[in-house]
């Protein structure tokens, strides 16, 4: 298993200095969230790719409905290049109770999955480096006559890896983690509100994942949370989760909350 941290807050000079401290401290990944008005993600993830060496680097997550995946193209393949090949790519639907409705974003679940699948494969069609020509419901591009050149593909191939949130028991959720290298799982539970699952509930993701998979695709498995001590993480990894990420959601918006932040960064991951 592999360990990595979600910064719950902060700017791009906070996400630099702290993603040094976890690389130091000996994390796997060092992840930013996206907001829909706030820090941006992709300057915390430049300065800190400018800081750090090794350490993975990430959004968790990208609400790809909401995004131009043009510009989100744009901006991932510069930072592959400006780090080296240590980008991951998270992406959802998005959380419409984070500020959709205060902006104008479509809550629409359909549309927003629609928009995340169109989305997708616009964002690894750019990638490609060649001419794309793509027409969907919702987007329409076309690169065949574009004067500038595009950039290099990434340096990551076969793509960035994309990590995506998979609902059990929805099928076409699921088939959308099939296309792509990680599965973040959700769960619908009872009362149809979305929660995280438990470790039971992602051993069977798991297994219906792989008994669709081909045997040599590798599938990344994410699960967060709060860690105890490494024996938190047991029967998750027995589950079939692959990458652990440390949260602190509920740390307070102030320099006592980024203090407790960055103790837990500089104690290092819970092998």
């Amino acid at each position: 298993m592999r360990y990595g941290f979600v910064l719950p807050f902060g700017d791009a000079r906070a996400a630099a200095e702290l993603a040094a401290l976890a690389e130091h401290a000996g994390w796997d990944g060092f992840f930013v969230w996206e907001p829909i008005w706030g820090w941006d993600a992709w300057v915390s993830l430049t300065a800190a790719a400018m800081r750090t060496e090794r350490i993975r680097l990430g959004t968790m997550l990208t609400p790809l409905s909401r995004m131009r995946p043009w510009k989100l193209a744009s901006e991932s393949v510069n930072l592959d290049h400006l780090s080296g090949g240590r980008l991951i790519l998270a992406v959802g639907l998005g959380a419409p109770e984070t500020g959709f409705a205060n902006f104008g974003e479509v809550i629409d679940r359909r549309v927003r999955a629609e928009r995340c699948d169109e989305g997708l494969a616009i964002l690894t069609g750019l990638w490609s480096g060649t001419p794309l020509r793509f027409h969907g419901r919702h987007y329409q591009v076309d690169t065949s006559d574009l004067i500038m050149p595009p950039p290099p593909p990434p340096l990551q191939q076969p793509r960035i890896p994309i990590w995506v949130v998979g609902a059990w028991p929805s099928e076409r959720s699921l088939a959308r983690v099939l296309r792509y290298d990680g599965l973040i799982p959700s769960l619908r539970g009872e009362d149809g509100r979305m929660r995280q699952t438990r470790p039971e509930e992602l051993q069977i993701i798991v297994a219906y994942l792989k008994e669709r998979r081909a045997a040599d695709q590798a599938l990344e498995v994410i699960v967060e949370g709060q860690s105890v001590d490494a024996s938190t993480l047991e029967p998750w990894a027995a589950a079939g989760a692959t990458w652990w990420l440390e949260t602190l959601w509920d740390a307070p918006l102030s320099a006592e909350g980024m203090a407790l932040v960055r103790r837990r960064i500089a104690a290092g991951p819970p092998r």
